[in-house]
This record gives structure tokens, C-alpha cells and sequence, in this order.
């Protein structure tokens, strides 16, 4: 793609998300179902295309719309700056395989808020790169804000990073989320051989309805493109914040699970209040390979987060210094024919 069809793209998607912003809240069916039984019985020879891509483009912005049935994620953004989605309604078949409900992937600058998400995968699911791909790419995600999330996910998690984190992920505030019947409130899943990092990630609200577990941090996702990894290439976690949580009938509290010479470092949770279910695990935490601190946490945390005391339960707290994508305003306006010429 040339440079100037590359700018036409970013035009043209600007418009779009624009136009959907304006009047009325817009529907867009997905017709999955096929798709999705074709995967089942193992017959596709194509990947299932996303309800909307953007790629390669800057001041996107994606509003009151509600997406049903999409073959398999919802909104990708890839490779691209300076994005607003708003106001998004996301429905699917709890069952219903890979249907994401919106992924930023190797995007700088983005926002999501108000969204209101039914899927068979991760609500929200950051990424930015496949193993020796990413890594070779180079484009992290960074600077997203994520807040006023409502999620039903029984199989995946409300909010994911990773697994496909091998060119980065920094700087990722999620505030306000509310998950009922989720597997999980906020995973992260990295394995040997993605390489890259996540890092300087704080959640702060969450408040829980049933689930498998609240926090997981797992090093052994082992999936991969193919067989040409760097064996090598060991991913960095570190600076993981969470604050503010209470979360109910839940089956166990974490499951953080480093990687043997590669630990996973700076953990920190704050005035966390989980209540178990009647049928619980038997321990409620599981931590491998993993270092932090906890203050005012129930039950009461593994050995390698150990208890600071109640004087510092305000830590782990949110960055006070707002993002540039903190400031931009939802943006409405009206459909011309002329604006795509």
C-alpha cells in the first residue's frame, strides 16, 4: 500500500466511525454461526475474517454501535494511533469460539469506555505481536485506557494481555469493570519464546460476580505460529497493580505462575476483598516464580506477596498524570457522500 492510499485509508476510517457516532445506535450482524460451525468440524481453510479492522491509521473513532454474531473478534485496531471507542454494545453465543470482543493490538493512544460485552473469549484482549514476529515488528501497545467495562465471559477473561505480547505492552489503566460469570478479571498469559514485555499495568475497581479466579498471571502459554521461535526470547512482567477489588463466589483467588529463571517481579494488590464459593479450591492462592507486596488483601495472600500492613493500603494506585487520549472528546457528526470523495 502506497503512503498516499494509506492516508486515503485513514480518511475513509474516520468517516465511518464518525457517521456510526451520529443519530440512532447502529447494528451490524455478523452472521457467525456458519463460520462457526465450519470451525468446529474442522473444514475451514481460511481464516474467519473480524466484524471491523482498522490498520495503519491515526484519530479513529468507533461509537454507539452494537455488534452481534461476529465470525470471530469484534473490533481489531492494529498498528494504529489515537483511538476512541465508545459506547459499544458487543453480543455472541457465550459459546461461540474466538468471538474477542475488541482487541487493540500495537496501538499507541487509545481509550475504551462504556462498553457493554457478551462473548465465547476475552472481552478485551491487548496484544502486539506473535513471538519472532512481533519482536522483529517492534510496535507495542501503550497508553490505553480501559474503564466502565461490563463483561459476561464464563470461558475467557474480562480483561486479557497477551498472549501475542511479544513487541510490548506499557502503560494500561483499567478502572470501573464490572465481570459476572467470567472465568477470570484480569489475566495475563505469556510463555518462552514470546520475548517482549508487559509492564506498568494498573487496574483499580473491580467489582466480581462469579468466577473461576480473580487474578492469573500464567507463563506457560505455550501455543506458537510455528516452529522458528527463539527459545530464548523470555518475556518481561513487571509492575502488575491492582486496587480496589471485591469480588464474590469466586472458586480461587490467583494463580500466578512465573517462569523458572525468569520471574515475574513487582506484583502489587491493594485492598482486595474476595468471597469464596461454597465449593472453592481448597487454596485459594497459587504462586510460582513471582515477586510483590499486599496490603489489606482477603484471604490472605501466598508467601511471595507478602502483607505490608493496613498503613499502606493506598498503594498500587493509578498513575496521577493523565494520558493525551484522556483529553479527546467524543466527536458527532453527519454523513456526506462528499467527505469519501
Amino acid at each position: 500500500m502506497s503512503e498516499r492510499d494509506m492516508k486515503m485509508c485513514a480518511r475513509i476510517v474516520l468517516v465511518i466511525g464518525c457517521f456510526s457516532s451520529s443519530g440512532d445506535n447502529g447494528t451490524i450482524d455478523g452472521q457467525g454461526d456458519l463460520w462457526w460451525q465450519q470451525f468446529h468440524k474442522k473444514k475451514l481453510k481460511y481464516t474467519r475474517p473480524y466484524l471491523i479492522e482498522i490498520m495503519h491509521s491515526d484519530q479513529i473513532q468507533i461509537s454507539n454501535l452494537t455488534l452481534v454474531n461476529s465470525p470471530t473478534w469484534n473490533i481489531h485496531p492494529v498498528y494504529s494511533s489515537n483511538i476512541l471507542i465508545q459506547g459499544i454494545t458487543i453480543l455472541a453465543p457465550v459459546t461461540s469460539p474466538n468471538t474477542d470482543g475488541i482487541n487493540p493490538d500495537s496501538c499507541t493512544n487509545t481509550r475504551i469506555e462504556d462498553t457493554y460485552i457478551v462473548s465465547g473469549d476475552d472481552c478485551i484482549a491487548v496484544k502486539s505481536g506473535w513471538d519472532e514476529y512481533g519482536i522483529k515488528y517492534g510496535m507495542p501497545t501503550k497508553q490505553l485506557i480501559i474503564r466502565r467495562l461490563t463483561c459476561i465471559s464464563p470461558y475467557s477473561a474480562a480483561i486479557a494481555l497477551g498472549s501475542e505480547m511479544s513487541g510490548g505492552i506499557q502503560d494500561v489503566r483499567a478502572h470501573e469493570i464490572t465481570a459476572i460469570n467470567t472465568e477470570s478479571g484480569v489475566r495475563i498469559k505469556t510463555g518462552v519464546g514470546r520475548g517482549g514485555y508487559v509492564k506498568d499495568i494498573y487496574v483499580k475497581g473491580m467489582n466480581l460476580h462469579t468466577m473461576k479466579m480473580v487474578f492469573w498471571i500464567t507463563g506457560n502459554y505455550g501455543s506458537h505460529p510455528d516452529n522458528h521461535y527463539d527459545p530464548k526470547a523470555f518475556p518481561e512482567i513487571k509492575g502488575i497493580n491492582y486496587r480496589d477489588v471485591v469480588a464474590e463466589n469466586v472458586s480461587m483467588v490467583a494463580r500466578f505462575e512465573g517462569i523458572s529463571g525468569d520471574p515475574f517481579t513487582g506484583i502489587c494488590i491493594s485492598n482486595a476483598t474476595i468471597g469464596m464459593a461454597k465449593k472453592a479450591k481448597k487454596y485459594p492462592w497459587t504462586c510460582t516464580d513471582v515477586e510483590g507486596i499486599t496490603s489489606g488483601v482477603v484471604p490472605p495472600p501466598c508467601n511471595l506477596l507478602p502483607d505490608q500492613g493496613l498503613e499502606k493500603i493506598g498503594m498500587c494506585d493509578l498513575p496521577s498524570e493523565s494520558l493525551a487520549i484522556d483529553n479527546i472528546e467524543l466527536q458527532r457528526c453527519s454523513y456526506s457522500m462528499n467527505t469519501l470523495m
